[in-house]
């Protein structure tokens, strides 16, 4: 079980209800709520550049698309947390759950400013993700770590696409995404060096398809 600091008693343990009721919470904080960031937003010293109404328009849909991508990513480190055996494991996805945190922020107050809205599909994104990662957790603490790895390849080879598609003088959605790239590599090497296993082939090819779909519809919806 993982453990939770209380300054009265000391360290106490948390039970399947505890995690059950967090992961709960998590859920509204990651589809309805107003996810605060604890760094300081990268676009915050960039230059918002004179973008026309089409350009802002795909910036905003572009950083919807990312927007959905972490909220999935909560959902999948919450569902690993949730079936994870090893207790270094499960803290492992609780920290990296956190710093996508900042990457949701980061997304949303970006989609606002260039007056787009977020995916209308987020609560799917989150339900199918969570489901995923929980399998990917009974199916042990390796392949889970190696999913993490996997997925977080695929999400930088996806961000390295959005980068290349955003208007040049785009430099705040630019920097945002820049420092989630950054972000996202060292999450995948962090699974790596915990143990984390190569994915089967077909494996790896069916992340891919699922991803495509939830781009391609998350641009949209």
């Amino acid at each position: 079980m993982s453990v939770r600091h209380n300054r009265i008693t000391g360290p106490r343990r948390l039970s399947l209800t505890d995690r059950v009721i967090a992961s709960a919470d998590q859920v509204l904080r990651a589809t309805a709520g107003e996810p605060e960031s604890t760094r300081p937003n990268p676009a915050d010293h960039a230059d918002d550049g004179c973008l026309e109404r089409d350009q802002r328009q795909h910036a905003a849909r572009l950083m919807r698309v990312n927007h959905a991508g972490e909220v999935a990513a909560q959902a999948l480190y919450n569902g690993q947390a949730m079936t994870a055996r090893d207790d270094h494991v499960r803290e492992e996805m609780a920290e990296s759950a956190a710093e996508e945190i900042d990457h949701l922020a980061w997304c949303r107050e970006r989609i606002d400013e260039l007056g787009g809205r977020t995916s209308l599909l987020n609560p799917l994104w989150y339900a199918g993700s969570f489901a995923i990662g929980a399998l990917a957790g009974v199916a042990g603490d390796r392949w889970s770590l190696g999913f993490v790895a996997e997925t977080e390849r695929q999400v930088v080879n996806h961000l390295d696409s959005h980068l290349g598609q955003l208007p040049e003088s785009d430099q705040r959605s630019r920097a945002i995404l820049q420092q989630m790239r950054v972000d996202e590599a060292e999450h995948g090497e962090k699974a790596k060096r915990a143990g984390g296993a190569e994915l089967p082939a077909p494996v790896q090819s069916m992340m891919t398809v699922v991803s495509r779909v939830m781009t391609r519809t998350a641009y949209w919806f």
